[in-house]
């Protein structure tokens, strides 16, 4: 009994890891239900159609106007109902020449990218702080471990650079570290930050001001 119930245990552990498995053919999320849950309420099956399954956004490149010179479209749940509960989502990521996809964390999945065009540096941070770096190109992969900082850079200072991102998640979350740290709501306290990275307030607040929004 003791083994059945430690493998019970463990199989629990694994379950719990990533989304919820489906437990119908379908449910397709309703973006209008006001009920909160973890995840999306499910459409009467009667509403649903195939657009719920349908997504052009990232079959051509973005317009990169960002300050780091990226830009990341989302195909998940939030842009496809129709993979509400299926653990799955895609994003495209595309990269002005010099460009960088800050580093930043998803919290609920692992990414792997597919290089579409140009060449990149990628890495990412373990907790025991070891970085794995590699120059990734047309037609290649990498993997970035769930939860793990990483980051993307177009090495290429003339021709711009995009991927396609898949992840175990409808939602993977996105955490980038520096904007996170400089535009929380409320703000994180100046003397948190400047005993964390050393500096004085002045330049706290310098930085805080590269990241505010830009007036129109």
């Amino acid at each position: 009994y003791s083994f059945f119930f430690a493998l019970l245990s463990s199989l629990t552990v694994i379950a719990l890891a990533y989304d919820p498995d489906t437990l119908q053919d379908l449910c397709v999320a309703d973006h209008t239900s006001g009920i909160k849950v973890n995840g999306f309420t499910c459409k009467p099956e009667s509403n649903i159609t195939a657009s719920d399954f349908f997504f052009a956004g990232i079959g051509k490149p973005a317009v990169v106007n960002s300050t780091a010179w990226s830009a990341v479209t989302g195909a998940n749940v939030e842009k496809i109902a129709g993979l509400n509960t299926l653990g799955v989502s895609l994003a495209r990521i595309d990269y002005a020449p010099g460009g960088l996809n800050p580093p930043h964390t998803h919290p609920r999945a692992t990414e792997v990218i597919f290089v579409l065009e140009g060449e990149l540096d990628v890495g990412f941070v373990t907790t025991a702080n070891k970085l794995f770096a590699k120059t990734v190109k047309k037609g290649e992969v990498f993997v970035f471990p769930r939860g793990l900082i990483h980051y993307q850079k177009n090495n290429d200072k003339a021709k711009p650079a995009s991927v396609i991102s898949a992840f175990n998640s409808q939602l993977p979350g996105t955490q980038s570290i520096a904007a996170t740290l400089f535009t929380a709501t409320p703000t994180i306290p100046d003397h948190v930050l400047t005993t964390a990275f050393q500096i004085g307030t002045k330049e706290i607040e310098k930085i805080k001001t590269k990241f505010a929004p830009k007036k129109v």
